[in-house]
């Protein structure tokens, strides 16, 4: 069982930036793709970003291309997320998530099936982006 760790939430204004950090334990980190999810009250799920145990490749869903970026530092455990932010849609909770499985072929059939192929979940930090 892989324990996820997230940190880094908080407030931020709309336009600025801000990193959310997931430490890993319990499996061989290079062995996981990551991922980050967000989930509004009320709403389902939503794909954000993944990344493969190398870090490359990366994938996003559409409403955060260009803003968000995933990386991984495979010495640390460790997942990140940057954001630059737009308020009001990037304010809810994210989520991390580590699962194995093959990242480019769960892209391609389709992000919104996306959390199916992951099995272990962190606890979630909000974000408030502020205007």
């Amino acid at each position: 069982q892989v324990v996820l760790v997230e940190s880094g939430g908080g407030l931020v204004q709309a336009g600025g930036s801000l990193t959310l950090s997931c430490v890993a334990s319990g499996r061989s980190f290079t062995s996981l793709i990551m991922g980050w999810f967000r989930q509004a009250p009320g709403k389902e799920r939503e794909f954000v970003a993944a990344v493969s145990w190398s870090g490359d490749p990366t994938y996003y869903e559409d409403s955060v291309k260009g803003r968000f970026t995933i990386s991984r530092d495979n010495t640390k455990d460790t997942v990140y997320l940057r954001m630059n932010t737009r308020e009001p849609e990037d304010t809810t909770v994210y989520y991390c998530a580590a699962g194995r499985f093959d990242l480019p072929t769960a892209h391609a059939l389709g992000n919104e099936f996306m959390a199916q192929h992951f099995d272990s979940w962190g606890q979630g930090t909000h974000v408030t982006v502020s205007s």
